[in-house]
């Protein structure tokens, strides 16, 4: 990246994940449990992170419109891994919009070493953040390239994860390994360096234990 209109340039599968509420009915004798809540809400303004600094995203309502209509391949994971939990395909997972957002609900088999693990961490308040992985198809940027609007998504062989400390956007970054192959020589360089200035150690107090000897003290105490 050398300028902040960079910020518009086509990207690949995103993950975006968000605060929810799950809600879990329990199953019948031998059958399954559902689960739903929200894995994307829209109108909302999310703090992004990247080289520049921060800006604005927001997924605005209608997004999912499309890609809904198309019967989209979408599966329910953990963590966006493992084997899937429930399917679109197979009618145990249902997608749907709604004012408040991208809404799921899922059957899930409690007899599964994994859904249990899952749903004990839900009933337990453990885990109460929802994801989901997408590809823009279209999108507009603010003329100061400060807030992204995602007007539209592709969801095909995507799916909705219950996770974690996920990358939550108002919360936390994540820098992906495709990330950093898509910079250039100049813009890893530059990163480098920040990372660099922002990790270096600081000088030690006049008058306190020089560098060099903390340093030997450190190695000989197996620090």
């Amino acid at each position: 990246m050398d300028t902040k209109a960079d910020r518009g340039a086509k990207r690949g599968i995103e993950r975006h994940s968000y605060p929810v509420q799950l809600q879990v009915r329990a199953a019948k004798a031998g059958g399954a449990t559902t689960i739903e809540g929200y894995a994307s809400v829209v109108e909302e303004v999310f703090e992004m992170w990247d080289m520049f600094g921060p800006y604005g995203e927001v997924v605005r309502s209608g997004a999912f419109t499309k890609t809904l209509a198309e019967n989209p391949q979408v599966q329910l994971l953990l963590n966006h891994g493992g084997l899937a939990m429930a399917y679109t395909k197979a009618g145990t997972l249902r997608l749907a919009e709604d004012s408040t957002g991208l809404h799921m609900s899922a059957d899930v088999n409690p007899a599964r070493g994994d859904v249990s693990d899952m749903l004990t961490a839900l009933s337990d308040g453990d885990v109460d953040e929802m994801s989901f992985a997408f590809r823009v198809t279209r999108q507009q940027w603010s003329p100061d390239y400060d807030q992204r609007d995602i007007l539209e998504v592709d969801l095909h062989r995507g799916d909705v994860s219950v996770v974690n400390f996920g990358a939550n956007p108002a919360t936390s970054v994540t820098l992906r390994a495709q990330d950093l192959d898509r910079l250039g020589e100049a813009d890893a360089r530059a990163l480098v360096e920040r990372l660099q200035r922002r990790l270096a150690p600081k000088p030690p107090a006049t008058g306190g234990t020089p560098l060099s000897l903390a340093l030997a003290e450190a190695e000989a105490l197996g620090l």
